[in-house]
């Protein structure tokens, strides 16, 4: 006689799925409304899940709110990985520094949920009961700065490598601000694309990158 096939493979797709659903809504929601704003009974409402289902994927409401921030900052930063491969070997500072902000615009546009609530969080003191995800936070940022860096020594590399390292180092917070600041403007909806503000801001970077390169 042919044992049946166990349930538990079904039981757990299906948890998988409901612990994506309430990640997914909590993200969505958790944007709009921030972290202090986002009721239990409204993450129920919006999917359908009973409360019980929560609870069983994540020990609090802060527990989720890290979940949602682990989640958000590798789909982040995955993206723009894979917006920045196989950058121009050529070209100058100005095309190169374009390239990388043009497709880092593109990944701002498809990450508004996660951007709009790692912001909420650094400028409130909304989460603190949620020292998981504020460590995530600061994670990001760090490593935002990081890539920032990278982006802007690639843009210089011709200069050499002790040259390129000098106006990454010097201009990585500015570009990280320079950032923060193109996002919040495109989330005001005034009608300016995220492509124009890429454009400004490599301009930007690129004219003071030269102004402190060595015999200029």
């Amino acid at each position: 006689m042919e044992t049946p096939a166990p349930k538990a493979h079904t039981s757990n797709r299906r948890g998988r799925r409901s612990r994506q659903e309430i990640l997914d809504a909590a993200a969505r929601v958790m944007s709009v409304r921030g972290y202090a704003g986002t009721s239990m009974s409204t993450l129920v409402k919006e999917t359908g899940l009973p409360k019980s289902a929560f609870y069983h994927h994540f020990e609090s409401k802060a527990g989720l709110l890290s979940a949602v921030m682990a989640q958000g900052a590798q789909g982040f930063f995955d993206a723009m990985r894979d917006a920045h491969r196989d950058p121009p070997e050529g070209g100058t500072p100005r095309e190169r520094m374009r390239w990388y902000l043009l497709r880092t615009g593109e990944v701002i546009e498809n990450r508004e949920e996660f951007l709009r609530l790692l912001l909420v969080l650094v400028m409130s003191h909304e989460a603190a009961e949620a020292p998981e995800a504020l460590r995530t936070v600061r994670t990001v940022r760090d490593e935002g700065r990081t890539y920032m860096r990278h982006m802007i020594r690639s843009a210089f590399a011709g200069a050499g490598g002790a040259a390129a390292d000098a106006v990454a180092d010097a201009l990585a917070p500015f570009g990280m601000a320079g950032f923060d600041g193109a996002f919040v403007s495109f989330q005001s909806a005034d009608g300016i694309p995220i492509a124009r503000f890429m454009t400004e801001l490599a301009d930007g970077l690129v004219s003071l990158g030269e102004a402190l390169l060595p015999g200029r």
